[in-house]
């Protein structure tokens, strides 16, 4: 499955790294100059959760931007606990 946040559809982007070399003008020196370009990328934090979606609970993947902005509907916590055995019917 891809790295595409369910709700807003962030998705890794790419881009260049670029290195310079020098001095800046502004600081006394003559410039700086290129030296390299490298690809790289930019990945968004995108986090696995639970949540509801048509009454249904699914683990989905949505950015965080999604989760704090309240565009996930959680599911509510389980307070079903198993009946305790009674001692005598152990004995």
């Amino acid at each position: 499955m891809a790295r595409v946040c369910y709700f807003t559809g962030k998705k890794t982007t790419f881009g260049n790294q670029i290195t310079h070399r020098g001095k800046a003008k502004y600081l006394g020196g003559v410039g700086t100059k290129v030296t390299g370009i490298t690809a790289r990328k930019f990945r968004p934090n995108i986090q696995r959760v639970r949540a509801v979606i048509d009454g249904q609970i699914v683990r989905i993947k949505v950015s965080t931007k999604a989760l704090k902005n309240g565009l996930i509907v959680k599911p509510t916590k389980r307070t079903w606990r198993k009946p305790a055995e009674p001692a005598a019917a152990a004995a």
